[in-house]
């Protein structure tokens, strides 16, 4: 049984008033003794029956009223109080055996004893070094039981077997204690003509009475240094807790004759059945080891440990079919237990959901509620001077009148529903301090979710805008931080009920103030699909208007609050004409009033690289003093994800609301020009052209022409091998690149748009990978049935000539299948491992935030880093994208306070006190992950070197995987622009074996003597550079573990031959000679035992200035310290991917590194970008406590010492039975803790405290 106790604390509640608020600063966990139930109890369960004959729940029974009232309306005959007011009180049922959950002395020599002691009393010590402290002491007792087969204790001469762990019972193996004395018990059996047979090993059961017995009898000095908090005799059960009927509750069916009982009451009333016919037993008999009532002992035993967990082993009494009764950890357990379900996430009231739809006008910030769900929710709204008339309309309308109000209440407490007639009478005596608890109106705060919330900016603040229909709507603007469409999606709505909570939803969470993504300081909040088309067309430079046109669409992208100048005209005769242009410059600036002067230079997408403003295309965009100079708008320019756009302009020179107000401008006119002039594409838009197919032909003719020479040359043997590969992965890897540069040449030709998109449908699909390597053998040597055998040409191995508009033939179309179903797959599989993922990050990173020092710290208040990513800088606030806090280059234009300037700017990047920055990298770390694919990447121009990229590499970083699938060490050479030398430091390297430098290897035999001749290929090893002789073979025999000769077997006859000489049996002499050809054959003569195989790859395709290109080597393998040891490797520069081998090789600063580097480099090679700093903090984390431990249950177990926090995160019920027994104290510091206990977290604004003068 597990206690908790609560330190309450009082303090000051902003919320409620004239309540005295209490708050829980700590929990102490601990176990009940048998005394401790007794005096929690209120009465004593004996009896299995539920009802008496006039239905009424039976004294002292399992539904006894003691433990509270039953039914609605039914009253406690404890507390007296009613079904709703009632807590409920506990029984207890007293057993008639304990059951489980020669001396008593730790066997331990008493010195060693005393240094564990010493070290457990060390003052300050925290639980997890405690933990790692008995961790210690069970190992070294361990070890004794292991080495020996039996201890004999130093103080009472016991001797002790070893001990097992059967199923709900405890086995002491006597048989095993000594061979001498099983020897004369043997004997003595022997010689006993009464003995007529018996068990062949003597072993004894550990009974619990036997068990309260030694634990009880155990000293306080070993109960220390076992780390128990109480007396351990409390771990066997003499009594247990009934819980009260509150918490299993019955069922009552119509009538109220019968009910249906909760499965706690269902167990509870199995163990009182089988307690009650043990306890009759023993009256009976008075012998507790008679074999039925040592049965009935074990069925009690296994009774209750159902009772608290149903999925304990051995559950013989689960009749087939029979329903499955959870116990106590099932209720805890899991995503739908207690702790996830109810403590971790609970339900909120004041909250809506439906489907959305967009309405570009609207404002970024505002979302259109339906007025039938703002006469739902409700905000309270305390009654002053400013508001008491309105609120009076509100109180007379009542709920079924918009706007009303529900409810009415007064400063006592009392709450008075609207609904009745008599409302007018409340509204008339209105008064100052009365709360309204008022329908939604315009202008309301809200906050808006959509799921899955993958990042911050999934859950943002809005301000209602009440209208008709029954959808939420808002500006497409926001739909990418939600990562919303609107083909069916739903979102949720929730309205903030404190003045506080709306104003922090303002503040923090305002999409105003999330215009970027704390991931890497990017627009997120941007213009998107029709807003770019109608922008890319509006800005053509054949696009004109006269003064009524020009005016009527500026009319378009105002709101008639503020003034539009109109510009002069960019032609004046014969008629006045206004380009397309000036009018997106007046959307930057509608009028001299506003000081936004907007200097941008920029290439589009189609951007031609010719001369800037001279691109024919129109693709150089150019901003002076908000004037549009030149270019067509595009994505570059106004959508998301680019840090040199528009609106990152607007936000750093002139706020956010200078970029919102654009954007709302830019939304209204967008809608309203495209819904007049239209826009489409259908079939004959990507119907390829007679001088395309024409190009099409001559380009497949061509690349096919040169498929077919590599075949030649791979049937004749002549094709040149690429660098660490073979012959027919050397032609995989030519046929792939030249299959690939046909799509790519066939896109350039097509039209705006994705190019590879637009290639597919007008020219050719193109080559279907799986696994990133072209289409496997299915059948016999070939893809399909309808090839011939070993045909390698293009059309055999997945590639699709055809385009979509042509449609594709049988086996291009099963082809094509075949890619499509991989990325299925993939996207299955992948959405489960990064929820995982992001998950397990969240729970380790979610305590960490900035001091006002500048450090990062956890709950606990321990230093994680010195200063946050080393500069104190906020991500979300960085320009460049390499994450520099400022773009310099643009500020050089304008200013000729430069150095001011930059110094202000850069102090207003710092991050801000409180930030949740854990929190925040867990998300922008996570949050990608699912953007990513479960492939297998290539090194560039290497086919078969494999390395592991995407999720399952992210994995294994964050995981601080010992084993990973593709450890790669990358080698720098001391002299890297000779081939030669890097050969040969190659052969150095990669391991060699005996068999593959070896021109023969004869056996020859006699009688009794047999020997090997081994042939050395002095051409091949020459070739390969290996410094390889039969003087080295031999010495590498000899020193190969598993061959075990001896120095005068291995002769060597010259140079290039040796012999082996092996003396045997006649019988075996056959056999061992085959065994050592085999051994022999296998034997490393070269390289490391632990590396593959070592390419060479030209790091450079540039030559330097001795016309040599630098060459690298990649080593596939471990063994980073034996390479770095290589003669010719330059170890300074030498590293693994292999994280763990880089903490034992070069220490935990390297692997810190390395964990950044290896994070930053998979991310990039997906095209993803994350702000350094995230990476920092997650690898500070990973190795603070002096090792490298995973995001996982056992590192996050070192990690934190919260019992809640580890409780809410896996293996709920092991957390809290070890912190019961240990009497562990949770501070309730964490962010999990806080939630589940109901009270603020200290971090953000929860972090200070605000006192009144």
């Amino acid at each position: 049984m597990i206690k908790a106790h609560a330190a309450i604390k009082f303090t000051k509640h902003p919320y409620i008033e004239d309540v005295g608020p209490r708050r829980i600063e700590s929990i102490k966990f601990s176990t009940f003794s048998g005394t401790e139930v007794l005096n929690a109890s209120e009465v004593q369960v004996y009896r299995a029956s539920y009802y008496d004959e006039r239905g009424n729940p039976v004294d002292n029974g399992l539904l006894d009223t003691h433990m509270g009232p039953l039914k609605n309306g039914g009253s406690c005959n404890t507390c007296y109080g009613k079904f709703r007011e009632c807590p409920g009180h506990y029984g207890y049922l007293a057993l008639a055996l304990p059951v489980y959950n020669k001396c008593s002395r730790v066997l331990l020599e008493e010195k060693l004893r005393l240094d564990f002691l010493q070290k457990m009393r060390k003052p300050n010590i925290d639980p997890l070094r405690k933990s790692e402290i008995l961790r210690n002491v069970v190992k070294k007792c361990n070890s004794l039981t292991a080495s020996r087969r039996a201890v004999v204790c130093s103080r009472c001469g016991f001797i002790n077997g070893v001990v097992k762990k059967g199923i709900l019972r405890i086995e002491h193996d006597r048989a095993r204690i000594s061979d001498n004395y099983l020897d004369e018990c043997k004997s003595a059996m022997s010689h006993t003509k009464e003995y007529k047979g018996g068990h062949a090993s003597v072993s004894s059961t550990i009974n619990p009475k036997t068990a309260y017995h030694l634990l009880k009898n155990m000293l306080d000095e070993d109960r220390e240094l076992l780390y128990l908090n109480g007396r351990p005799e409390k771990l066997i059960l003499t009594n247990i807790l009934v819980p009260p009927t509150s918490i299993r509750p019955s069922v009552i069916l119509e009538g109220g004759a019968q009910s249906n009982e909760n499965d706690i009451t269902m167990r509870l009333k199995s163990i009182i059945e089988t307690n009650a016919r043990l306890r009759q037993e023993l009256q009976e008999t008075n012998l507790e080891y008679k074999s039925l009532a040592q049965r009935l002992w074990d069925d009690l035993q296994m009774e209750v440990a159902h009772y608290i967990n149903s999925d304990a082993r051995a559950n013989q009494f689960q009749m087939p079919g029979a329903k499955k009764l959870s116990g106590f950890v099932q209720r805890l357990n899991g995503k739908q237990g207690r702790f996830r379900s109810n403590l971790s996430g609970k339900r909120v009231e004041y909250t809506g959901r439906t489907v959305i739809s967009p309405d570009p006008n609207l404002k970024i910030t505002e979302v259109a509620v339906p007025i039938l769900m703002a006469q739902v929710l409700t905000y309270p709204e305390r009654v002053s001077h400013y508001n008491i008339e309105r609120l009076r309309q509100s109180v007379r309308n009542g709920p079924d009148i918009y706007p009303g109000a529900k409810f009415l209440r007064l400063p006592d407490g009392t709450e008075i529903s609207l609904k009745s007639s008599i409302r007018k009478r409340y509204a008339d005596e209105l008064k100052y301090g009365y709360i309204v608890d008022r329908h939604i109106e315009d202008g309301d705060v809200v906050l808006f979710n959509r799921q899955p919330s993958l990042h911050r900016m999934s859950l943002m603040c809005h301000r209602a805008r009440i209208m008709p229909w029954r959808t939420l709507r808002f500006n497409e603007s926001v739909c990418n931080p939600y990562n919303a469409d609107f083909d069916g999606d739903e979102m949720n709505m929730h309205v903030p009920q404190t003045e506080e909570a709306r104003t922090e939803a303002l503040t923090l969470m305002g999409v105003q103030n999330n215009l970027c993504t704390p991931k890497n300081g990017e627009i997120l909040v941007a213009s998107t699909q029709d807003f770019l088309t109608s922008s890319y067309l509006i800005t053509r430079k054949d696009t004109f208007y006269d003064r009524a046109a020009f005016s009527l669409i500026c009319s378009y992208m105002g709101d008639a609050m503020e003034s539009i100048d109109l510009p002069t005209p960019a032609f004046i005769k014969p008629i006045e004409l206004w380009t397309g242009k000036q009018l997106f410059s007046v959307l930057l600036r509608p009028n001299a009033k506003m000081r936004v002067y907007v200097n941008l230079t920029l290439a589009e997408k189609n951007y031609g690289k010719s001369k800037e403003t001279m691109c024919p295309k129109d693709g150089f965009v150019y901003f002076r003093n908000s004037e549009l100079i030149s270019g067509q708008l595009g994505k570059v320019t106004l959508g998301n994800g680019n840090k040199d756009g528009l609106y990152s302009v607007l936000l750093r020179d002139y706020g956010s609301h200078a970029a919102a107000a654009c954007m709302n401008r830019l939304a209204k006119l967008s809608a309203r020009w495209i819904g007049n002039h239209g826009f489409s594409i259908g079939i004959n838009d990507v119907q390829p052209g007679v001088e395309l197919n024409k190009e099409k032909k001559v380009t497949i003719d061509k690349e096919y022409a040169q498929c077919t020479g590599y075949i030649e040359s791979y049937k004749s043997g002549s094709l040149e091998l690429l660098p660490g590969c073979n012959i027919a992965e050397t032609l995989e890897a030519k046929i792939t690149g030249t299959l690939n540069n046909i799509r790519e040449t066939t896109a350039n030709c097509g039209s705006k748009g994705s190019p590879i998109n637009i290639c597919q449908m007008i020219a050719c699909v193109g080559q279907q990978s799986v696994g990133g390597r072209r289409v496997p053998n299915g059948f016999l040597d070939r893809t399909l049935p309808h090839f011939e055998r070993e045909a390698k040409d293009p059309d055999a191995k997945g590639f699709v000539q055809n385009s979509f508009y042509t449609g594709l033939s049988a086996t291009e179309f099963f082809f094509h299948t075949m890619g499509g179903r991989e990325g299925l797959v993939d996207t299955a599989v992948k959405t489960a491992d990064t929820g995982y993922m992001s998950r397990r990050l969240m729970k380790a990173l979610e305590d960490l935030s900035v001091y006002y020092d500048n450090t990062v710290r956890n709950a606990s208040a321990c230093i994680v880093q010195f200063m946050y990513g080393s500069d104190g800088l906020d991500p979300a606030q960085m320009e460049e994208k390499s994450g520099l806090p400022l773009n310099f280059e643009r500020l050089f234009m304008k200013a000729k306070v430069f150095l001011e300037t930059c110094i202000a700017r850069y102090l207003s990047k710092s991050i801000e006190a409180g930030t949740a920055v854990g929190a925040i990298g867990a998300q922008s770390i996570g949050e990608p992950g699912t953007q990513m694919t479960l492939k297998t990447f290539h090194f560039a121009g290497v086919a078969s070197m494999n390395v592991t990229l995407g999720v399952p590499r992210i994995m294994e970083i964050v995981n601080a995987s010992k084993r990973i699938k593709t450890p790669i060490i990358t080698t720098t050479l001391q002299c890297d622009n000779s081939d030669i030398t890097a050969k040969m430091v190659k052969g150095r390297i990669e391991k060699t074996l005996l068999e593959e430098v070896a021109k023969s290897i004869k056996t020859s035999q006699a009688s009794r003597l047999a020997s090997i001749v081994i042939s050395l290929d002095m051409k091949r090893i020459q070739g390969a550079l290996l410094c390889i002789n039969a003087y080295t073979v031999k010495e590498s025999i000899l020193r190969t573990p598993r061959m075990k000769l001896k120095e005068e077997q291995v002769k060597v006859l010259n140079p290039r031959k040796l012999e082996v000489i092996l003396h045997a049996d006649r019988n075996k002499l056959q056999f061992e000679l085959h065994m050592l050809k085999n051994k022999l054959s296998k034997v490393v003569v070269k390289g490391i035992n632990s590396v593959e195989r070592a390419i060479i790859i030209n790091e450079s395709k540039e030559k330097d200035s001795c016309g040599n290109k630098k060459l690298k080597l990649l080593v596939e393998g471990t063994g980073l310290l034996s390479v770095m040891g290589i003669d010719g490797v330059d170890g300074c520069e030498t590293t693994s991917n292999h994280i763990m081998e880089v903490r034992q090789t070069l220490g935990i600063e390297a692997a810190r590194k390395k964990i950044i580097d290896e994070i930053q480099y998979t991310m990039s090679s997906h095209g993803m970008t994350i702000d350094i700093r995230h990476m920092m903090l997650l690898a500070d984390l990973m190795t603070s406590k002096g090792e490298v431990l995973g995001i996982t249950r056992y590192g996050i177990q070192k990690m934190k010492d919260s019992v809640l926090t580890l409780a809410s995160f896996e293996k709920t019920a092991d957390h809290l039975f070890s912190a019961s027994v240990n009497g562990r104290v949770d501070r309730i510091e964490g962010v999990s803790e806080c939630i589940i206990m109901g009270i603020p977290m200290h971090i953000g604004t929860g972090m200070l405290k605000i006192r009144q003068r």
